[in-house]
């Protein structure tokens, strides 16, 4: 996933010359608590916050060119980096929204960490066995069959219950990918677990091929 895939497109941006007391009409309409400060052909030059058009009142300031940070002191990241930058961004700098660019430096939408918690949100209510078939796909030659085979031993082995691969298959179709992670106690041993199951499948694979 990239950082266009989760970024806001519908964002506003300023110019440098723009009356703060338009300024802050304009963001409190739209409802935004930060936005890009961008010349006449949309690329970045600087960026404000509410915070800092609060502080340009008090210091009698008039213009945006007088509050903006500068392009220089902006944390932001290309459209097309990995969607996982943008999130380390906001998390290192403690910020609540980064500008989004193209390779000429126009500001393209905004990153915001509410489009991340919506993302994270969206995935966790994908289905289980989503993530199996598209497991399925990359283990070549291997059927759905043989996977849930594999996926009801390696249950059996990590609980000592014994499961058909039937019951085993229902069961990631009504779990959800966010259920899953709490029932194996986390991100990380969930995916250990598929490991183990490609292992596990991949081996009996080969042993059936020997005989």
């Amino acid at each position: 996933m990239k950082v266009k895939e989760i970024m806001d497109n519908e964002f506003i941006s300023v110019n440098m010359d723009q009356n703060l007391a338009e300024t802050s009409i304009m963001m409190e309409k739209y409802k935004k608590f930060t936005t890009p400060v961008v010349d006449e052909k949309m690329r970045l030059i600087g960026w404000i916050t509410s915070l800092d058009i609060a502080r340009g009142f008090r210091d009698g300031l008039k213009t945006v060119q007088e509050i903006m940070h500068p392009k220089e002191d902006i944390v932001h990241v290309n459209e097309n980096d990995p969607a996982r930058m943008a999130v380390l961004k906001l998390s290192k700098h403690k910020v609540v929204s980064i500008p989004v660019l193209d390779d000429e430096g126009v500001v393209v939408g905004v990153v915001r960490t509410f489009d991340v918690v919506e993302t994270l949100s969206q995935l966790y209510e994908v289905k289980v066995y989503k993530i199996f078939e598209a497991m399925n796909e990359e283990l070549k030659g291997v059927s759905w069959d043989e996977l849930m085979e594999a996926s009801a031993i390696m249950t059996r082995r990590r609980t000592g219950k014994r499961i058909k691969p039937e019951e085993y298959e229902q069961r990631i179709r009504d779990s959800t990918f966010g259920e899953a992670i709490w029932a194996t106690g986390g991100l990380e041993k969930f995916f250990v677990g598929l490991i183990a199951i490609g292992e596990l499948v991949i081996a009996r694979k080969v042993a059936r091929a020997r005989k």
